[in-house]
């Protein structure tokens, strides 16, 4: 009886992680949450695989689908135009905010920025930037499509 509970333990616990990949096995993430009215917005791309989430005000939307490579490369250029290695986060602290953090694991723009401390002035036209790429993903692929 301990060997079968233990063989049915293993294949959950196998089970699970496979479904967890995604959330740690990305190349780019996007993400917006917080809020006084809290929301958790994840867009996570592998390749040109995309899986995105999206929780709060009322909606609940869990996709997956596939971006071109002109899209993947349009994210890497802007990303590079951008400066993104180069954007400075602020120091002040805001509350009850909505923030959007990147993280970049792969190629020379390599790194993580968040918002939820602003972005020095200086950066904040190349953040928007870097930011609206992302968004005209979703737009293009969740929001028209909802």
């Amino acid at each position: 009886m301990k060997k079968l509970i233990f063989v049915f333990l293993i294949m959950v616990l196998a089970g699970c992680s496979n479904n967890q990949d995604k959330y740690y096995d990305f190349d780019y993430s996007f993400a917006r949450s917080g809020g006084i009215s809290p929301i958790y917005e994840n867009l996570l791309i592998k390749g040109n695989k995309v899986h995105y989430s999206f929780e709060g005000q009322g909606k609940n939307i869990k996709k997956e689908f596939v971006i071109s490579n002109e899209d993947l490369q349009k994210i890497e250029n802007t990303l590079t135009q951008n400066k993104f290695a180069k954007i400075q986060e602020d120091y002040k602290k805001l509350y009850d905010n909505i923030s959007v953090e990147i993280n970049v694991k792969k190629g020379n723009n390599a790194g993580s920025k968040s918002d939820a401390s602003l972005i020095m002035q200086k950066n904040q036209q190349h953040w928007d930037k870097i930011v609206s790429a992302f968004q005209q993903i979703i737009d293009s692929n969740i929001n028209s499509k909802s």
